[in-house]
């Protein structure tokens, strides 16, 4: 008897992160999928961008700003939890066009 392999599921959940700058006040907001748990896949991601800003010569705001005022003047925390890719990036884009968080830039 052959054992059918389970379908990957595609409608995992998705966190919608805030990360502050406490210096500025200025903020970036972020969706990261979630396979282990969302306080994980946050710090996981977070140490994701941190590695970016000072490995890559990105000219994106947040690289930027954690370059200039390093990693201690960060502060990060979860939204919210919504279940599905298309809806994730709906409420990420959603959300970004309703703060325009100034550390949302993409040069």
């Amino acid at each position: 008897m052959m054992t059918q392999k389970r379908k990957r599921r595609t409608d995992r959940n998705h966190a919608l992160y805030v990360i502050t700058n406490i210096v500025t006040g200025e903020q970036y907001l972020g969706l990261t999928a979630i396979s282990c748990g969302a306080k994980q896949a946050l710090y996981v991601r977070i140490r994701k961008h941190i590695q970016r800003a000072k490995t890559e010569t990105k000219s994106w705001g947040l690289c930027e700003s954690i370059r200039t005022h390093g990693t201690e003047s960060f502060t990060y925390g979860l939204l919210e939890i919504v279940r599905g890719k298309k809806p994730a990036h709906s409420r990420e884009t959603q959300l970004i066009k309703e703060f325009n968080p100034a550390l949302n830039t993409f040069k």
